[in-house]
């Protein structure tokens, strides 16, 4: 394949972008999708503006409609003064009711060019409420996007149930830079647990919640806690764990390249991940040699799979209890699923195959729409 016939690709993350100066699995797979674009072609992250209300204000929503109204002239008059910038596709990171595309769409129809979606959930509930107009907006995005990538079954599911006939969906599984592989001596005496998550409320807080309750029935196991993480219900989140006493131990928020070392140095990573649309951190744990517990969902089995780096329980505390409780009873066990985690990660979720994967499927999508 030769560079001419790879799309010029405009980049947007309505919801988290890629220079956004706090971390997340948002911001994280933006950057990751970025770089799996690069490999795919020329790229320009065509717009940092952050398009998200996260509490269903009307006031925000139509300030920040009007400011990607001002990007939109923005672009169309740079793209017009600067046609070798003019991008042959346009292609946006996490589009729903909270965060919409405001932009992206637009823009491809003046140009005339091919409109992808990466990560699009649809809510249609939302059409009514005090996200509205937002939700109406997300939904006429991915309506009408040439090409809908998603990364859980749930999410396609959705997808194809709403979507008008003809439109195409495929999958894109999530992925990551793989780091170095490390040899793992574990599990240290008593095991060492690690939870690695924003603290907020709502699921967040719930999946503490869970994690506490779950360590309380197992209080008089030997285990230690290292929670990585910060937010706003940072407070909460000591309180329950407080209990524990010197068990636990808080660290707040942690630099990637420490938290490399967070994720050799632990036995197990315990995060129940309730409602994760898919989640990062149990990617990045296994991609240490390192395996994880969670509670099974749509978005956790995307990226765990059951016996093979990691386990999945039911949603309710003494679930959670039972399966931990047997991890840390059998030492070989988890040796064993350490030993499955990166061998798995590598297999279904590394970064060259994303890229391979992306280069196929929007060099076909531009061959097939005229330019």
């Amino acid at each position: 394949m030769n560079a001419q016939s790879l799309p010029r690709i405009a980049f947007h993350a309505p919801l988290k972008p890629v220079d956004h100066p706090v971390p997340s699995g948002d911001r994280q797979m933006a950057r990751l999708i970025l770089r799996a674009l690069e490999a795919t072609g020329p790229v320009e992250v065509a717009s940092s503006l952050r398009v998200y209300d996260g509490t269903g204000d009307a006031a925000l929503q139509a300030r920040l409609t009007a400011a990607a109204g001002g990007e939109r002239e923005r672009l169309l008059s740079l793209y017009a003064a600067a046609p070798e910038r003019r991008p042959s596709l346009w292609l946006s990171y996490h589009v729903y009711y909270k965060a919409p595309d405001l932009i992206g769409p637009h823009i491809a129809r003046s140009l005339g060019i091919p409109y992808v979606v990466v990560e699009a959930t649809r809510a249609r509930k939302r059409l009514t409420g005090p996200w509205s107009a937002f939700a109406a907006a997300a939904e006429a995005a991915i309506e009408s996007a040439d090409l809908v990538l998603c990364v859980s079954a749930r999410d396609r599911q959705a997808v194809e149930a709403y979507g008008p006939p003809g439109q195409r969906v495929a999958m894109l599984p999530p992925f990551l830079d793989l780091p170095a592989s490390v040899e793992r001596t574990g599990p240290d005496s008593p095991p060492r647990l690690l939870t690695v998550a924003m603290m907020r409320p709502g699921d967040k807080l719930a999946s503490y919640r869970l994690l506490a309750e779950s360590l309380g029935i197992l209080a008089d196991q030997p285990w230690t806690l290292d929670i990585v993480g910060d937010g706003p219900a940072a407070a909460e989140v000591s309180a329950l764990f407080a209990p524990f006493g010197p068990r636990v131990t808080l660290h707040g928020a942690c630099a990637p390249t420490d938290l490399a070392g967070r994720y050799r140095a632990a036995d197990l990573l315990v995060w129940p991940g309730l409602n994760e649309a898919f989640g990062m951190v149990y990617l990045e744990a296994q991609a240490h040699g390192l395996p994880v517990l969670a509670v099974d969902n749509a978005g956790t089995g995307t990226v765990i799979r059951d016996g093979v780096g990691g386990r999945l329980t039911g949603p309710a505390p003494q679930d959670f209890a039972a399966v931990l409780a047997g991890l840390l009873a059998d030492s070989s066990a988890l040796r064993s699923l350490g030993r499955t985690a990166r061998a798995y990660v590598e297999a279904h979720h590394g970064l060259p195959a994303a890229a391979e994967r992306l280069r196929h499927l929007l060099t076909a999508l531009t061959r097939q729409v005229p330019a």
